[in-house]
C-alpha cells in the first residue's frame, strides 16, 4: 500500500482546478451546445434563446405536432430541421 503524500495532494488539486477551469471556458465557448446542433437536435433553452420565444410558446409548438421532440431524461430536445421548415412555410 502506498503513502499519500502531501505533494500528490497538491498535485491532484492543481490537476481539479484545471479540469474545472477547462469545463468552464468549452461551456463559455458553446462547443457543448455546438456538439448537440452538429447531429440536428437542439435543447428547449437554445431554441428559446436563439428564436426569442417563451416556453409555453415552444411547448405549444411541440404539443400542437409542429416541431419533432424527443425527451431525454428530463430534457426536450427539438429537431433544427422542423424549426426552419416550420418558418419557411410561414413566410411563403
Amino acid at each position: 500500500m502506498e503513502t499519500i503524500t502531501k505533494k500528490d495532494l497538491e498535485l491532484l488539486r492543481a490537476q481539479i482546478i484545471s479540469d474545472i477551469g477547462t469545463l468552464i471556458d468549452t461551456k463559455l465557448k458553446g462547443e457543448s451546445a455546438k456538439g448537440n446542433e452538429e447531429f440536428g437536435w437542439m435543447r428547449s433553452k437554445a431554441i428559446r434563446k436563439a428564436l426569442n420565444i417563451s416556453a409555453s410558446t415552444l411547448q405549444n409548438l411541440r404539443i400542437t405536432g409542429k416541431i419533432r421532440h424527443k425527451k431525454v431524461l428530463g430534457s426536450y430536445y427539438y429537431n433544427k430541421e422542423d424549426l426552419q421548415h416550420l418558418f419557411d412555410d410561414e413566410s411563403k
